[in-house]
């Protein structure tokens, strides 16, 4: 039974480190990449981080119905196509998604019992210091980012579970347990469970 965990956060939160480190450190996960409009940025690679593809292709897909959720970020599309939950289910591999509040909601709706989790900065000033740090955006991009982390924020709520990154270290270790609690949740393991009751036989009335 594949798990599909999904991780969302303000972009300078740090997701991204949290996420390459829960894959390097536990086993029997894969990636989604999405598919996004926008172009490449640094020494990001197709197929890595995202699948780069142009506008007219992104509207044709949604048109085929083709991502199980997609999204429009600062101007850009963003989606997971629905053939990475297909893979992850072929290779009995629990599914890790990075993504935005908006398709984390149409996700949510779509597999009912996917595993949220939200990754919060330990304050506005840390984001802010954290977005100044990484020299990637100009001042009216770095606004928007923090106007936009306020908006993304007050949607907490929603989800299952909610990490404060404010030490890299002890938030990484807290993502790999929700991982693996997950993993032993009654419902998730109940085909493991017959065959050991089975064993027992009469005793336990099966």
């Amino acid at each position: 039974m594949t798990t599909v965990f999904i991780i969302s956060a303000p972009s300078g939160s740090g997701k991204s480190t949290l996420v390459s480190r829960l894959m390097a450190e536990v086993e029997g996960l894969t990636f989604s990449v999405s598919c996004t409009t926008r172009a490449p940025r640094g020494d990001e690679k197709p197929g890595e981080a995202y699948d780069f593809i142009d506008r007219t292709e992104f509207l044709r897909r949604i048109e085929a119905g083709e991502f199980l959720e997609h999204a429009d970020v600062f101007g850009n599309f963003y989606g997971t196509h629905r053939s990475a939950l297909q893979k992850a289910r072929e290779a009995a591999r629990d599914l890790v998604l990075d993504i935005d509040v908006q398709g984390a909601a149409q996700l949510k709706k779509r597999i009912p019992d996917a595993v949220s989790i939200f990754v919060l900065p330990p304050s506005r000033a840390s984001l802010e210091h954290r977005l100044r740090a990484r020299s990637q955006d100009d001042e009216e991009v770095i606004r928007r980012r923090l106007a936009d982390a306020a908006r993304e924020i007050s949607n907490y709520s929603l989800y299952d579970y909610v990490l404060v990154n404010d030490d890299l270290d002890a938030a990484t270790e807290t993502l790999k347990g929700i991982v693996r609690a997950e993993r032993v949740r009654r419902v998730r393991v109940e085909e493991k469970i017959r065959p050991i009751l089975e064993t027992f036989g009469q005793a336990l009335g099966v």
